[in-house]
Parts: C-alpha cells; structure tokens; sequence
C-alpha cells in the first residue's frame, strides 16, 4: 500500500482521507516516531499512545484557525508531524532544530507554547474568551492527560470555563500514567470508571462466547453503548457536571473511527464539553507498552528490538545519589520523609520509596501542594525531604515563602535537574533558582561540586544548625568520585572550600556547583600560562562565606564568577553586592546564563553558546587580566 505520511504537509491533507486511510497513517506516524526518537530521543510513550488522538483532531477541526492546546507537549509527537514538521521532526530536540515541546514562535499550529504540565485548558479558555470578544468563530480544544489533571491549575481552569459557559472542548486522554504510576482522589475515580466491573463482566462473557465471529463487532458496539449508560450514573459525569461540563465517554482512544465520529457531533455542540477518551501509553510498540515508565524517555534504543542503549559510563547519576543518601539517612532518623509531585523515578526517591513505602509520597503533578504539605508535616515534627525539578519550582515560590521561610520550618528541599538541562529546552532549564530564592529569609541554599559532596549537605541539611535549605544539583552523572562508601562528613554552614591558590594571585574564580571542575581545568591551562589564581568553591550561595571573600578581597584586584545559573541576581549578584561595599576597585566579572531565554541541545553545547565552558573560563581569567 502506498505511503500516506510522506503526502501529509498539512492538516489540510488529511480531510480527504477515508478512515482506512486514517488507520494507516497512524500507523505510519507510529513507526516514524519510533524509528526518529530512536536516534534523537525524546518523550515516545506518551505521543505514541496520542497518535490517533492528533489525527482525529486534524481531520475533524481546521486548525490553526481552531486552537488545539496540548498540556505538556510530550504526546504532541504526531501533532507536529502533522503540521509541516515532518522532516524537521528527525533534529527533534538538537540545537538549531524543533523543539520538544509546542512553541509558538516555531508554528502557526502550535496554539499555546507548553513545557510543564496542567495548563492547557486554562490557556484554551483564555483564547476561547478571546476570540468571542473578536468576533472570531474558531473552536477551542484542550488535550489534558489524566496525570495532569492531577495538578491544581487544571481545576482552576475547569472550574472557571464552566462557569463561563465557554464553549471549550476538553479531551481528557486518560492512559492511568504520567512519568510513574498516577495517583489520588480523581485517579483512583478514572480507574473505577474505566475497569466498571459489570461493563467488564459482560464483556468477558460476549467476547468468550463469540470468538472471532462476524457478529462480533456489532455486539462490541452494543456493548459499548451499555457501558456508556452505566457510565452516566458514576462519579466522573457527576463530578465534571458539578464544574459545569458536559461529560462524554469513556472511549477507545486509539480507536480512530470513533474518535473522528465524537469529535465530529461534539464540534457543534455548544458549551463547556469533557471527552474521556482511554489511551495506552506507548501504544503499538511492544516494549513503550510494556514498561511504560522507561520509555517515557528512554534515551537511545534498537527500534527493532526494543533495546535501550545503555552509556558506557561508571560514574553516578546525581538522582541515584540523592535517592541512596535519602535512603541511608532515613534508616538512621524515623522523622525523614519524602515528597514528590509525579518525579519519583526522575528525582530517585523510588529508591527510598522500595525499602520504607510508607514514608514516601508522590503527591501527582501539584508542586505548590508539595511544598505546603511538606510545611505540614515538618510543622508536625517531621523531617521532610522535598523533591522538585529546579524548573518546576518556580511554581511553588509563594508557597516556599508562606508556609515554610516565613513560618521558620525545616525543610530540605532537592531541586535536581538544576541549570541547563539539555535537549528539554527553555521550559525545562532550571537556571532561575539561585536569583529566586537567595532574597528569602530563613532559607539556606547550596550547590554541591560533585558527588560526595552532594550526598555530604544531604547529611548535613538534616543536622539542627542548618535552618530550611535548598540543595540544587544538575542533571545526569556526576564526576566520577567515591560517595557510596564513604562515612558522612558534616559540611559548615555556609562555609567555602578553597581548592586552588597561587602565592602570587592576581585573579579570583569563584564558582558554585560542578562547574567547579571545568573552572579547575581553566586554571590548570592559565597557570601554564604563568596567571595566579585563587579558587573557592563557593558550596553556598546564602549565607555566603563572608570570611572567603574577605579573603580574596584582600588578595586580588579582579574576581570572576562563575555558575549554571542565570547571572543577574545569583552568585554573581551576592558576590557583587559584599564587594562593592568593600572592594570598590575590585573588577568583577561574571559567567553564566545571560539575560534569554537558552534554546535546546546538549548540555556541553548549551555551556559553549552561553559562555561557561573551560575554554571560556581561560579566556575570561586572561582577559580580565589583561584589562
């Protein structure tokens, strides 16, 4: 049969296509994501289970003019392959290619630009209300996966389209997972609706009897319709009818025929509108469908096989080594808890999570929830230990300052995947939390240089002179040294360490976190050059060691900063503000994220195009000399 994909340039070209025709372009798409992610990674489970959901949209909607809105973006694979993307799919995520994620800058189509999750059916609304007061006639669609219906803003944003009366379609895909396993109230609701134990009685029976009869479809459509009069009596309806929505479902979301037929009669139906639609994640490729939590981003793999490609590489995942610290520290102290919004693999609690399940809580993708609910618990004596991506705090920043740094309550908080991140892109770098977060009272902040010493503040942020403290750390491995078997060792609070001085210094390097490696390898080149030079690892961004910098102002005429965070504000910010005070001649110079927005692709290309690399490090040490 003659392939479909390679004529599809446009939504356009699918409103001829028959529903046979629909069927196999999806699998099409199926197997072009397999095949592209395969080489370039990205998120496969989640869009290979939405496949049919982005073409049943195209064909029965006319976008751009109607918006579609994807929450997170990460099953809007076929969405962009759909809409003129299709050769640039294959630099999915690399520097100077697609982003991962919906962007509206990169298409017409991309309705609302999307990088973390529960947003869509806000952002739906507000183009919704929008194009009413323009006298616009488009509708208005928002795809919604039940994981993130489990985060606050998505109640926010059904609870106000109800009461609007908006006319807004919202397609709930429902596959009972987002990263881990989904939890909660409304999840566990989900799952009643989708495994009705009558419905599933009566069909084990139809199906056991019929085989594979030719009657046998005409009673699936029977029975499916005795599902849905089951269903106008469970929770779901009742509770979406309470919000002001219509419900409607639920239905094979991978079925293309009768989603195109719902989707169809529900685009002129009138008014707020809910379609439980009922997806697998990883859909049509046995090992995504399989292990599910793997191949939401599984890296490289055979697209053949199904076998991941595993890095040659010993050193330690900064994830596992806060999840085996966590680990060892709450067999020591029953107070320790863990909390995480929907990272539990990502962050590595699942690794306490196996041994004491009972003190471990994924609380679904509400971070603001997270931090207050930890608030609670150390209110109540408890020793919680906060799980959040640097990036997905800033959801949480009201809430970090009312309920805990206000109320003086001990929580330690673990942002992993601090700094650039790589291929996820600007919605996902989390170079914003050193500015964010240094300005709040009773709050410490640190930056481990490696391995060791990240699993040493673990230890140490649970010691009673440590006050609320945020630890950030990068994502991926380490670099590369023993942690796992060494004894703990208490950290100062707020004390630098001094890794490198020359006698005859006339420069200062000071650097927070692990690019304390790449400054050492810069300092190593500038002293073959006959340049001295002082290095302290700052370790604490607040209370900074006022006694190092004394120090260093003393000593040298020039200082260079240097972090995997943006510039205004940080470090350089705290080390420019004590100077300027005491050293107003001292040159100071900084690197890092500068004043944008950084685009996608690996980490050490990101560091060059902003900068921070070794090599940049030298040059910024010989020129600050030179001047």
């Amino acid at each position: 049969m003659a392939n479909i994909l390679e004529h599809i340039n446009s939504p356009e070209d699918l409103k001829p296509l028959s529903i046979d025709e629909l069927e196999q372009l999806c699998e099409e798409i199926r197997q072009y994501i397999i095949r592209c992610c395969a080489d370039h990674p990205g998120h496969i489970g989640s869009s290979l289970g939405a496949v049919e959901i982005a073409v049943a949209l195209h064909k029965v909607f006319n976008a751009p003019q109607d918006k579609i809105v994807w929450d997170v973006g990460h099953q809007a694979y076929a969405h962009k392959i759909l809409t003129g993307r299709r050769e640039a799919f294959m630099h999915n995520r690399e520097l100077d290619g697609i982003s991962g994620f919906p962007k509206m800058s990169e298409s017409p189509y991309d309705a609302f630009g999307v990088g973390h999750a529960s947003t869509s059916i806000s952002a739906a609304l507000g183009l919704a209300v929008a194009d009413e007061k323009l006298g616009s006639p488009a509708k208005h669609v928002a795809v919604i996966g039940d994981g993130a219906l489990t985060g606050g803003l998505a109640f926010e944003g059904l609870n106000n389209a109800g009461g609007l009366k908006a006319d807004i379609l919202v397609i709930l895909n429902d596959n009972q997972i987002s990263i881990d396993q989904s939890t909660g109230g409304l999840h566990n609701t989900l799952i009643k609706i989708a495994t009705d134990s009558r419905y599933n009685k009566l069909k084990e029976n139809v199906w056991s009897a019929l085989g594979a009869t030719r009657i046998r479809r005409s009673i699936q459509k029977l029975v499916k319709n005795i599902k849905r009069a089951f269903i106008k009596t469970t929770e779901a309806n009742s509770f979406f009818d309470s919000l002001g929505f219509r419900y409607f479902g639920p239905i094979d979301g991978n079925d293309t025929e009768n989603l195109v037929k719902y989707l169809t009669r529900l685009k002129d139906i009138k008014g707020p509108k809910l379609l439980h639609v009922i997806t697998t994640k990883g859909m049509g490729y046995k090992p995504a469908e399989e292990n599910p939590t793997v191949w939401h981003a599984p890296g490289h793999y055979d697209p053949e096989t199904g076998e991941t490609i595993k890095q040659d590489d010993a050193r330690s995942r900064y994830q596992d080594v806060f999840g085996v610290t966590a680990t060892r520290l709450a067999r020591e102290n029953a107070k320790i808890v863990g909390i995480t919004p929907a990272m539990m693999s990502g962050s590595g609690l699942n690794i306490m999570y196996r041994e004491m399940p009972d003190r471990v809580f994924d609380v679904g993708i509400a971070e603001g929830h997270a931090v207050t609910f930890s608030a609670g618990l150390a209110a109540g004596g408890m020793l919680p230990f906060c799980c959040i991506y640097s990036s997905f705090m800033q959801r949480a920043y009201d809430n970090v300052i009312h309920d805990v740094a206000l109320q003086n309550l001990k929580v330690v908080f673990c942002l992993d995947r601090a700094g650039l991140v790589g291929e996820d892109g600007a919605t996902h770098h989390g170079v914003f939390d050193l500015a964010a977060f240094r300005p709040v009272p009773n709050l410490a902040i640190a930056s481990p240089r490696n391995e060791l010493e990240l699993s040493n503040l673990l230890y140490s942020a649970a010691e009673d002179d440590y006050p609320a403290t945020i630890i950030r750390y990068p994502r991926g491995r380490g670099v590369g040294v023993e942690w796992e078997n060494v004894p703990f060792a208490k950290i100062p609070l707020g004390k630098a360490e001094l890794l490198h001085e020359d006698s005859e210094a006339s420069v200062a390097v000071l650097s927070i976190g692990p690019l304390a490696e790449k400054c050492s390898q810069a300092i190593e080149k500038a002293n073959a050059r006959g340049i001295g030079v002082i290095h302290y690892d700052m370790r604490f961004l607040k209370p900074l060691d006022t006694e190092a910098l004394d120090r260093v102002c003393s000593k040298v005429d020039a200082i260079i900063t240097v972090e995997d965070g943006c510039k205004q504000g940080g470090l350089h910010g705290a080390i420019a503000e004590y100077v300027a005070d005491r050293r107003p001649g001292c040159r100071i110079e900084s690197l890092g994220v500068p004043d944008e927005f950084v685009t996608q692709g690996s980490r050490e290309q990101l560091f060059d195009c902003c900068g921070y690399n070794t090599d940049d490090i030298l040059e910024a040490i010989v020129s600050i000399i030179k001047k």
